[in-house]
């Protein structure tokens, strides 16, 4: 695929990219840094300002006269349908390019879900969501992130064994076509890593998110954008295969570090003792049940023996970790417990590990955050300038 084109660097599409990255920003202090006539830049930002992509933040004072208005990149203005399916799970929601949540709707589902049937409630529900928001004016694009491997050209996904019927479908089409906006998807764990970036506000520094629910997967974000590899299965670590294990995997191979350690695995080893599901899980450790505390902890020490090796490549500042069993207690102890016993010592200086926010999903900031990246990028504002 041939690279996009861009304007220049003192484009509409760059002075908000730089809106975005160092703003709210004052007009002088926008002129000193893109280096531009007085002039010009008010031309650039009349344009901005028709395309309702500029909002004023108030005022700063100034050296002399009045003060200065303060200007940022208008991420509330615009709206996004961001979803997030899993193996057992379907979420909705709108949200603005900020993600910020103005509702949601959310559906367990049965193993061995079918895409047709997942794909046209999520549909439904999120134009009843849009209609009951008094946003759909304003939808410019739609998000979805699944598990599996992403074939971002095709839009499809090679989907987990426990998803069949997903693989080569076509997940773009029934968004596209009904609603006539792009669409963009992601791996689950990319989206995670990506939405504890943006809950950070983006800080200047590599971040690891592992998702520890079903199934177990991790993303990166590096220099502020998602590292998915030259194949797009960057951030697998839960096919990593553990010594000495010769427990079958979905996938089909042996010793996994998901056949041991996922959410699945450890209902799996609990379920001599009555356990069913992950909230059988998560209520027993909260209730301070010892061997559900174990097992959960022990789950936690085996992916920390992948991720102390992804921390000593890597070199992140931060890990979050996400998902039904990643954010419990004693999965988290286990986990901080090995990785800072088995990584290499430079790359622990200043490590933070930690759960993702309680009580927000962050897989859907994840995917407003990759729907604002895409909308708001240089290339795609200076198309909508000179279409």
């Amino acid at each position: 695929m041939p690279p996009a084109r861009t304007g220049p660097p003192t484009s509409a599409g760059h002075i908000l990219a730089i809106l975005r990255s160092e703003g709210p920003l004052t007009r002088q202090q926008l002129q000193d840094r893109i280096g531009l006539s007085r002039a010009t830049l008010v031309e650039r930002l009349d344009v901005l300002q028709r395309l309702g992509l500029l909002r004023q933040e108030g005022h700063r004072a100034s050296s002399g006269g009045r003060p200065a208005e303060v200007l940022a990149a208008n991420d509330v203005g615009r709206t996004a349908l961001v979803a997030d399916i899993g193996q057992r799970h379907a979420t909705i929601a709108v949200a603005d390019l900020r993600g910020t949540v103005f509702g949601q709707t959310h559906r367990a589902l049965p193993a061995g879900h079918r895409p047709e049937d997942t794909l046209s409630f999520l549909l439904s529900a999120g134009r009843e969501l849009l209609a009951g928001s008094g946003r759909a004016d304003s939808l410019c694009a739609v998000g979805l992130s699944v598990p599996g491997q992403i074939d971002y050209e095709a839009g499809t996904t090679i989907a987990p064994p426990s998803m069949p019927d997903w693989r080569g479908v076509r997940l773009r089409d029934p968004f596209a076509d009904t609603l006539s906006v792009p669409v963009f998807l992601d791996n689950d764990a990319n989206a995670l890593a990506f939405g504890a970036y943006c809950e950070m506000n983006r800080p200047r520094a590599a971040l690891v998110g592992v998702k520890v629910g079903t199934g177990i997967g991790a993303g990166m974000v590096i220099s502020g954008r998602v590292h998915r590899g030259e194949t797009g299965c960057a951030g697998e670590v839960g096919h990593i295969r553990i010594e000495g294990s010769e427990l079958r995997c979905d996938c089909g191979r042996r010793g996994c570090v998901s056949a041991i350690a996922s959410g699945q695995a450890v209902i799996r080893t609990l379920r001599p003792t009555g356990v069913r599901t992950s909230g059988d899980v998560l209520r027993r450790v909260r209730e301070g049940e010892a061997e559900a505390v174990r097992v959960t902890r022990e789950a936690g020490r085996l992916v920390g023996t992948v991720l102390a090796t992804v921390v000593t490549i890597v070199n992140p500042r931060y890990v979050r970790v996400g998902g039904a069993i990643g954010v419990l207690p004693p999965f988290l102890d286990g986990l901080r417990e090995v990785v800072l016993s088995h990584a290499h010592t430079s790359s622990l200086d200043s490590l933070d590990i930690g759960p993702c926010a309680v009580g927000v999903n962050t897989t859907l900031t994840g995917v407003a955050g990759i729907v604002a990246d895409e909308m708001l990028a240089p290339e795609t504002v200076d198309a909508m300038v000179s279409p």
